[in-house]
């Protein structure tokens, strides 16, 4: 998988939803899911209850005494049985916060014409931003009107439908967006392909998109 280093933060592609970041020696994972890299972890954000995305084979792997899990609240009964957790904190949409220098809004994830993860379920996406970089994490949702208020330099978006939008949304989402580089997931595991990633960068030529299994 190709890492990219965004001003010394380290960005790798896990394979589906899931990333990783390195910054300072400090690790983060987004959405841990069949992960080839089993280095524990500072932080771990995870964006809704789904399996591939609140794993608890990867968790017990990754979790360490002083891990902080960022979460949202239907993942706590699975957690609190099965994940010896340092700390967690619970979050949705709108929420806004500070861990250390980093800084962290959680934003709507949701399907609009599909229910496989309502808008009533509050579940997230995040915005996370270090050393003035911001990272776009749109967690599993459609092209959604709250899109229209994200500002960041790196958007990571799904593009494989079915599940979440497919990459003709994804690449309506990069154009409201505009980030300086755009990312493809959602792809190669359970539905799509790298050929909705390839569409996607076909259809971004407003913005440089990487792919990053590729």
């Amino acid at each position: 998988m190709k890492v990219l280093d965004f001003s010394g933060i380290k960005l790798k592609f896990l394979g589906h939803s899931s990333f990783k970041m390195e910054i300072d020696q400090k690790i983060i994972y987004i959405d841990p899911w069949e992960s080839p890299d089993h280095e524990q972890a500072d932080i771990i954000f995870i964006t809704h209850g789904h399996y591939d995305h609140c794993s608890i084979n990867d968790l017990k792997k990754l979790v360490k005494s002083d891990t902080l899990i960022i979460t949202t609240p239907d993942t706590t009964s699975k957690l609190a049985s099965k994940v010896h957790v340092g700390d967690m904190k619970l979050v949705k949409p709108y929420d806004k916060f500070d861990i250390g220098d980093i800084n962290v809004k959680c934003t709507p994830a949701y399907n609009i014409n599909k229910e496989f993860h309502p808008k009533a379920n509050e579940w997230v996406g995040y915005l996370i931003t270090i050393n003035n970089i911001k990272f776009y994490f749109s967690g599993d949702t459609d092209l959604i009107p709250e899109m229209k208020e994200v500002d960041c330099d790196v958007a990571i978006l799904p593009v494989s439908g079915t599940y979440v939008m497919d990459y003709e949304e994804a690449a309506q989402a990069a154009k409201l967006i505009v980030p300086k580089v755009a990312i493809p997931c959602h792809y190669g595991k359970i539905i799509g392909s790298i050929d909705d990633a390839k569409q996607f960068k076909e259809k971004c030529s407003f913005c440089r998109v990487e792919i990053m299994d590729e």
